[in-house]
């Protein structure tokens, strides 16, 4: 959780160095006040806001997107490496701990199933991330697809009159939302069954489709869970940082507000790795489960064999 914390931090924190050059473009191109454009809260609102801005100003705008391109790429490569060590860490760990779920739950079994140590962790890293890499890319060109259809839509010319409306772009933006939700669900669940199963893209992609026929529901119910969940995190992070805000000014206790608001923001930050993490684990239990539940029937005399349950 804290190695998934500490690199998702680094990452937003690169990703903040071209935003800041932008408000400097903003400040020397446009000019007015940059910081009329920062949104503390919210990271993508200020890009989003700064884009706004650089539209008049052609150069200015592609400086700004390929120094964000740069720093997203690399950012990017970096969480590849870091998820495949994460994600061998839970692996090595499931299969050490057998029906762990099962009462009584004993710290000998949890110390059984502990299986972080550096070597392991580097060791996946070195075994996946040329394959999450090129799963990676695939990713990007699917975002890239879906960035470019909704774009399209919203911002485009309008198909017909019935579509140019408020109600039209609030349909568009809950459909990329809900597209990206699966896009990144189907995502996870390639990079648990290549490290799972040792294999590359496409002979994942058969052991992914099996496991969503066969357990439909219940990864629905998995995935609704944890967004249920993240829902709740970022409402409870909110609430407390606007409480945290309402005293910010009073003099002496206001001086308790931020350090407050870090630790508010640091157990947001760990709470979230913990139900991804949380989900990760229960995939791959699920897919395991799955696996076992088939057998290889081999017939001597046609040498066909058929896959049947056990």
């Amino acid at each position: 959780m804290l190695v998934q914390f500490v690199a998702d931090t680094l990452f937003k924190t690169l990703v903040a160095v071209p935003v800041v050059g932008g408000l400097v473009l903003v400040a020397l191109v446009v000019g007015g006040n940059p910081l009329e454009l920062v949104r503390f809260d919210d990271l993508t609102q200020t890009i989003s806001s700064m884009i706004g801005v650089l539209l008049a100003q052609p150069i200015a705008l592609a400086a700004f997107a390929i120094a964000l391109g740069v720093i997203i790429a690399g950012g990017s490569i970096m969480m590849f490496a870091v998820k495949a060590g994460t994600v061998t860490i839970l692996l090595a760990g499931d299969r050490a701990a057998g029906t762990i779920e099962l009462p009584p739950l004993r710290m000998s079994a949890l110390r059984e199933a502990n299986k972080t140590n550096l070597e392991r962790f580097t060791t996946g890293v070195r075994s996946l991330f040329f394959r999450y890499l090129r799963l990676g890319m695939l990713l990007t060109l699917v975002y890239a697809i879906i960035g470019a259809a909704y774009i399209a839509l919203v911002f485009g010319p309008s198909i017909s009159q019935a579509l140019d409306s408020p109600l039209t772009v609030t349909v568009a933006s809950l459909s990329l939302f809900v597209a990206l939700t699966l896009v990144n669900f189907l995502y996870l669940l390639m990079q648990i069954v290549m490290a799972a199963e040792n294999c590359g893209v496409l002979e994942a992609v058969p052991h992914v489709w099996r496991l969503l026929r066969r357990r439909w529901k219940e990864l629905g119910q998995v995935l609704a869970a944890i967004l249920a969940l993240m829902l709740m995190a970022t409402g409870a992070s909110i609430l407390a940082t606007t409480q945290l805000g309402l005293i910010s000014f009073v003099p002496f206790i206001g001086l308790a507000a931020l350090p407050l608001q870090v630790f508010a923001w640091l157990v947001r930050g760990v709470v979230f790795q913990f139900v991804g993490l949380t989900g990760v684990a229960t995939y791959l239990r699920m897919h395991f489960a799955l696996q076992s539940a088939m057998v290889e029937v081999h017939t001597p005399s046609d040498g066909l064999h058929q896959v049947t349950r056990a």
